[in-house]
């Protein structure tokens, strides 16, 4: 049976802090940085500070452990990775406390992400044994046309803090999937669960070298470096826009691939034949899972006006009724934000709003109090053009934006850099698949709040990124194709 752990504020004993580099454990040249409990703003670890010879170490032991684990058999790397699944799913509890003690979110989101993370190295354990070539004859028919796939490289996987095990998984997985050696730099916010995950890829059997997880709370100059680096030939990046931008233009310098997983301002759409409480059953999934701090979370809330208000007062009863309190507390709904520079960014975002004519429903203004906590908060009345309706919120704000029709909530959707996700409620199947085809964004709930799952492609269009990551093309991003003519 798993452990299981108390909800207390305290790092487990085991709980690694060191850089893993060649399958060994090793201080930061550089020192250590401090990790800070959201849930009361104290230090619960010092953790080492990576420099530019730890990288350099790093991408050496992927740069040599690659060629092995690339020559290795697929059916035995799809078994390293079954491992990994089944070693997650037995430490389910000491994951998700972990989460729960670095990141903030509640216990119940913490132990849904492990089981989601954990997912991916099944799924890609299966796709491990699926990468093939092809054979076929040119039009000509004066020659064959064969193609098979190879591992691209050395990658350089980049994760943020807000699944700090689900992130890591997902590019994990299809990486080791295709034969390649990475480096993960986590983010500073939430590198533990990082760690943990190395140990237990070794656990599991993942040769020394190839795994490797270097942690920085100074990372420009540590990604900087790596991405000039010869030996690198793969950016895998997860976070905001702006960020994604910059590493583009790195990663142009020396031409590497890059898969991008930006950010987002998803569109919930409620329709006047919707069902109202199902509406609001997916956008409490939609909209407060992991405390609303999700590039999937539904932005704006655009409802048909002849059943917004009812809408908004359901929601409102709902979202006003969830349980705040520590991270790693049982009871806990919706835990704080990760860190004081987000709550007071979230804060500022609803005060513009409120001033520029949005009304609070709910919540709307920062508890006193330590941790970094914001209340759960709808706004009705929203204008169109205020920072709530055209900023990604990235916490548990719900704006309420009132739209005539399905065209006006097309326009409205639309009307944005980005397409990541939207969400659409209607009881018309037909005109629920209309809406979708012509939301411009790269994955759309149809009346569901949960579209993340590791057998489906998750990406976006526009400034949202590049690639897809899961499903059967997540593992694409890791290959290359070679293409040989002959003929018999």
């Amino acid at each position: 049976m798993p452990q299981t752990l108390s909800p207390s504020q305290t790092l487990p004993a085991k709980t690694p802090t060191e850089l893993f580099i060649g399958g060994c454990w090793t201080a930061g040249s550089a020192g250590t940085f401090a990790v800070l409990n959201p849930s009361t703003g104290e230090k619960i670890a010092d953790v080492a500070r990576a420099d530019l010879a730890d990288l350099d170490r790093a991408i050496r032991a992927a740069h040599e452990a690659m060629p092995g684990w690339a020559a290795t058999a697929p059916r035995e790397r799809g078994e390293v990775l079954r491992k990994a699944f089944e070693l997650m799913i037995e430490r389910r509890e000491e994951i998700a406390f972990l989460m729960s003690l670095e990141m903030g979110k509640s216990l119940n989101d913490a132990r849904a992400e492990v089981t989601y993370a954990a997912e991916f190295f099944r799924w890609f354990s299966e796709e491990a044994v699926r990468i093939d070539g092809a054979l076929r004859t040119a039009p000509s028919g004066s020659n064959h046309i064969l193609t098979f796939k190879k591992p691209i490289g050395v990658a350089l996987l980049l994760t943020p803090w807000n699944f700090p095990a689900a992130m890591a998984t997902r590019k994990f997985a299809p990486a080791l999937a295709a034969g390649c050696a990475v480096v993960l730099k986590p983010a500073e916010d939430t590198p533990l669960t990082a760690l943990l995950l190395g140990s237990l890829l070794a656990d599991a059997g993942v040769p020394d070298g190839v795994v490797n997880v270097v942690t920085t709370d100074e990372p420009v100059e540590v990604v900087a470096a790596a991405l000039a680096d010869r030996r690198v030939r793969k950016l895998s990046f997860t976070g905001s826009t702006r960020i994604g931008g910059l590493l583009l233009k790195q990663a142009a310098e020396r031409i590497v691939s890059a898969s991008m997983e930006l950010g987002g301002n998803a569109p919930f759409i409620v329709l006047d034949d919707a069902d109202l409480d199902s509406a609001v059953d997916g956008a409490m999934v939609a909209k407060m899972r992991n405390g609303g701090q999700a590039c999937t979370a539904a932005n704006r809330f655009l409802v048909q006006e002849a059943v917004a208000e009812r809408f908004a007062v359901k929601l409102a009863a709902r979202m006003g009724a969830l349980r705040v309190g520590l991270g790693t507390a049982e009871e806990t709904e919706l835990g704080p934000l990760i860190n004081a520079r987000q709550r007071d960014g979230i804060a500022r975002k609803v005060d513009a709003s409120v001033a520029a004519g949005a009304q609070a429903l709910i919540g709307g203004s920062t508890p006193p109090g330590d941790g970094y906590f914001y209340p759960a908060t709808v706004l009705t009345g929203v204008p169109r053009d205020s920072a709530c309706a055209t900023d990604e919120i990235f916490g548990p704000i719900a704006p309420i934006i009132p739209v005539r029709d399905e065209d006006d909530a097309i326009a409205v959707a639309n009307a944005t850099e980005v397409g990541l996700a939207a969400y659409v409620y209607t009881g018309s199947l037909a005109r629920g698949l209309r809406v979708c085809e012509r939301l411009e964004v790269g994955m759309v709930g149809l009346n569901r709040g949960l579209i993340s799952d590791p057998a489906a492609p998750f990406g976006g269009v526009k400034e949202s990124g590049l690639g897809r990551e899961g499903g059967y093309e997540g593992v694409e991003e890791f290959l290359e194709t070679t293409y040989v003519a002959t003929s018999w």
